[in-house]
């Protein structure tokens, strides 16, 4: 690598903050190997699951030619999570208590009734006391000296559910005891 491509990457690293910064990968030989056969078996896994979303789609298109709607899960999450910021930023904000405010809330509150009607639910998780067993992504971690365990500090994306089935996984960022007290 020269120094020219070096101080590249370094400058890309920097633009971000520190908890997101990639440190450079050092592997050896035996770890490359091991890499290799678990990509394998991602691309065999990927491809059984293309196989089963070609029989899915067969199914949904006889649906849709008997004239049920589908709904792409992709646009029905993004609906629902501008929804929640949209809820989110009207009820921080001073806005609530006008007239037009009001207004909007209701609105945003009809939209959430017709959503929650279809079966999308939107899970919130902030405040939720954080265990390696949830199904989030965890996007940073900050220590919080007045917490005495693992706590969501903030939703970034809430997580989105379609009936039973997970559509859209959420993003938090975690807060935790000082390193040397508390439990976790």
């Amino acid at each position: 690598m020269t120094v020219w491509s070096r101080w590249r990457a370094d400058a890309r690293q920097r633009r971000h903050h520190r908890p997101f910064r990639i440190a450079e990968p050092a592997w050896d030989a035996s770890d490359r190997a091991r890499l290799t056969v678990f990509v394998d078996a991602v691309a065999s896994v990927l491809a059984e699951r293309a196989e089963s979303s070609r029989e899915d789609s067969s199914a949904a298109e006889s649906a849709q030619s008997a004239g049920v709607p589908s709904l792409a899960e992709g646009e029905l999450s993004a609906a629902a999570t501008n929804l929640w910021r949209a809820r989110r930023k009207i009820a921080k904000s001073g806005v609530a208590e006008s007239r037009d405010g009001k207004q909007v809330a209701r609105y945003l509150r009809a939209t959430q009734e017709a959503l929650d009607q279809a079966g999308v639910v939107i899970q919130d998780h902030d405040g939720l006391e954080f265990h390696p067993d949830l199904l989030i992504e965890v996007m940073a971690v900050t220590e919080d000296p007045s917490l005495t365990r693992d706590v969501v500090v903030e939703t970034i994306r809430p997580s989105v559910y379609l009936g039973d089935r997970r559509i859209q996984m959420g993003q938090v960022i975690i807060g935790g005891p000082a390193a040397g007290g508390g439990t976790s």
